[in-house]
């Protein structure tokens, strides 16, 4: 084993933590000093227009998180109460708790190995089997798109709105066009973790824009102009603040960089370990570029070493990983759903007992980031 470099072992290596640029205090600031604090104001109505330029797409609404955006997105798409969704399992719970909220239940398809996102083949499986849904969620898992094209046919097939999670794929493409711009809705987050972050936020994005108009209204509590307070409809207090869309139009401006260098972080892993038979890391499409938020291995079946020790290994050293995401259909909130697999291989379970997310931290150096390479090399004896 290497003798380790960088920093002193107390000193925490985080998985992916806020990572400021510079520039945010300066439009943070310009709210104080414009007093437009909360609710709505400048920075709100330019951080909308500005992401929308850089992905684009026609219109976006800044939400209070990704989780309200995708809830406003089944509402928008028409689910109610009663209504099937079909959505990936592979994913974090925020995807599926709004299909809850809108009374709803969820049917979770299957990963492919190839992507580890929603597999087109359980999809249409799934169609097969139960129908049209009301709507279609799939995830843009750890930064990397599902493929989409066949996706969609599907959807446009059965006439059914397609929703595009792409909280952890913010600067990622397929086929060269931006994730969260690939179906009828698309969700970013800008939570502390991801790749660019708000603190807390979320955007909603869409080339339909009257839905978009939409989304804001629900989000405001649904009041309508009037000169009193009238709501003809249930609303959320889910609107971004001025404040934190100040934030936001700051980290803007260095998302490519935070792209690039999570890019390396990944291919310096790839490369370290690339001499491991018992470690692959998580496949990367050709028909697209991922923005490798979090850079994530699975071992092999035959692996003596599991996730579980080198998380626990890493740990000691003060060095924070995470388990990949439990499938939806094996939660507990979520027991007696339906789950649809390609085949008799549950794809999305085996890689959540095989695979680990490592640290992919923007602000770790090379030191930092061979510390942990030497940890997980050691591991396995080398």
């Amino acid at each position: 084993m290497k003798k380790r470099r960088g920093r002193n072992k107390l000193d925490r290596i985080f998985l992916s933590s806020p990572h400021m640029g510079g520039k945010e205090l300066d439009y943070v600031h310009r709210a104080f000093e414009t007093n437009w604090i909360a609710p709505l104001g400048e920075n709100v109505n330019m951080f909308e227009k500005e992401l929308a330029e850089y992905v684009g797409i026609g219109s976006a609404a800044a939400l209070s998180s990704g989780t309200a955006a995708i809830h406003l997105a089944l509402k928008a798409a028409g689910v109610e109460r009663g209504d099937a969704v079909f959505c990936s399992s592979l994913t974090f719970s925020a995807t599926a708790n709004p299909i809850c909220y809108q009374g709803a239940t969820p049917i979770f398809i299957d990963s492919e190995e190839k992507s580890w996102n929603i597999d087109p083949v359980a999809l249409e499986k799934a169609f097969a089997k139960f129908g049209a849904p009301k709507a279609v969620v799939v995830v843009d898992l750890y930064g990397q798109s599902a493929d989409m094209d066949p996706i969609r046919d599907l959807c446009t097939q059965y006439g059914v709105p397609l929703i595009e999670d792409a909280a952890e794929a913010l600067g990622a493409t397929y086929h060269g066009k931006q994730c969260g711009t690939l179906a009828d809705f698309g969700i970013y987050s800008f939570n502390g973790n991801k790749i660019i972050t708000t603190s807390g936020g979320g955007m909603l994005v869409s080339d339909n824009e009257e839905m978009i108009k939409k989304a804001r209204f629900w989000s405001t509590q649904s009041r309508e102009q009037e000169r009193h307070y009238q709501h003809n409809e249930v609303g959320y207090n889910y609107r971004m603040s001025n404040v934190v869309a100040g934030i936001g139009r700051g980290q803007l401006h260095v998302l490519d960089e935070r792209v690039k260098k999570k890019t390396e972080i990944y291919e310096r892993y790839e490369k370290a370990f690339s001499d491991i038979a018992e470690i692959q890391m998580m496949p990367k499409c050709e028909y697209g570029e991922p923005n490798f938020w979090l850079s994530c291995i699975i071992l092999d079946e035959k692996s003596k070493v599991k996730p579980l020790e080198i998380l626990l290994t890493l740990e000691k050293e003060n060095i924070e990983s995470r388990p990949i995401w439990k499938p939806m259909h094996l939660q507990p909130v979520f027991d007696g759903c339906e789950f649809v697999a390609a085949d008799k291989k549950d794809v999305s379970s085996d890689i959540f007992a095989r695979g680990l997310c490592l640290p992919s931290d923007t602000k770790m150096t090379e030191e930092d980031q061979d510390r942990v390479i030497d940890l997980i090399r050691g591991c396995f004896g080398v």
